[in-house]
């Protein structure tokens, strides 16, 4: 069986099926293509709230399918690849957190929404990475405790100089490969290019970068500006996919080095054996645990108005 066959047959089963199938900015090209919605994980799960299907596939990793349940709590969602998780959404547990919600009584906790649906529970808002900003500038108290990424808690806090951010050590592994070596080296071999940058990065480079923001963000910006290089410091799969979107304009990785292993685990015939039945793990929490956890998104929603 050919690719080109394999994403027919996906294309014959989610159809017969009545399955929405989501897939993250991060996922292969292979995978864009039989995908209902594409883009950041948020986002995906608003889509497969709106969306008639009875079962939704997440191509993506685990807090994301998580994310997806809590917001359609009647749909049956798969993870299409059991394996995937994300390190950062591991880092830290409702322990911790509730610990130092009694050591910092004053605080409002702000979790990113790259977090377990666990850790959520214990939190007071959700952020991401597009809308912490806003967000946080919208909460009424200024003592805020970000959760887990201090890369991106430190570049929201520079946004919004009034609140004051307790951060916590954590962040994501595959943005912290890239360094100011990195940088320097593509300023000198692509002069023309904008260097365009997540946020998750280290704040050292982060400060270096001609734009800053999230996944989807970051492809808008290239989509829509006018230049014609582009140096992308974010998963290396963004760069292919700008590449197909915009053929006349050039995309360089910062460093090769910055590939997810868990964000590339997933593959197309893990994608055929969930829409067949065969694969892909079903995401099951307890009536408590979507309540629980999905009270700092609503309060992320509401602030976000």
């Amino acid at each position: 069986m050919t690719i080109r066959d394999l994403q027919d047959e996906i294309i014959r089963l989610k159809k017969e099926k009545n399955i929405c199938i989501l897939a993250h900015a991060y996922q292969g090209q292979d995978i864009w293509e039989v995908a209902d919605y594409i883009g950041d994980s948020f986002g995906l799960s608003q889509k497969a709230a709106e969306v008639q299907a009875d079962t939704v596939i997440m191509c993506g990793v685990r807090f994301m399918a998580e994310t997806v349940k809590i917001l359609s709590p009647q749909k049956t969602v798969f993870l299409a690849n059991a394996t995937a998780g994300c390190p950062m959404a591991d880092q830290m547990d409702p322990e911790l957190i509730a610990q130092m919600k009694l050591e910092l009584p004053e605080h409002t906790v702000v979790a990113y929404i790259n977090t377990t649906a666990e850790l959520k529970t214990v939190c007071d808002v959700c952020v991401t990475s597009s809308s912490a900003v806003k967000i946080i500038r919208n909460i009424p108290n200024d003592k805020i405790l970000f959760i887990p990424d201090c890369n991106l808690g430190d570049w929201v806090a520079k946004q919004v100089s009034e609140k004051k951010l307790e951060l916590v050590r954590g962040g994501c592994p595959t943005h912290l490969r890239m360094t100011k070596f990195d940088v320097e080296r593509a300023r000198k071999q692509h002069p023309k290019a904008e260097i365009l940058m997540h946020p998750e990065c280290h704040p050292s480079i982060v400060a270096l970068a001609d734009f800053v923001g999230s996944t989807t963000e970051i492809m808008s910006y290239a989509e829509k500006g006018t230049n014609s290089e582009y140096v992308i410091g974010t998963e290396n799969s963004i760069v292919e996919h700008l590449q197909f979107k915009c053929p006349d304009k050039s995309f360089f990785p910062l460093s090769k080095d910055c590939v997810c292993h868990n964000m590339s685990a997933t593959t197309l015939m893990d994608v055929y054996r969930t829409v067949k039945g065969i694969g892909g793990e079903e995401i099951v929490m307890s009536d408590e645990l979507i309540t629980s956890s999905r009270k700092c998104i609503d309060e992320m929603l509401r602030l976000g108005k």
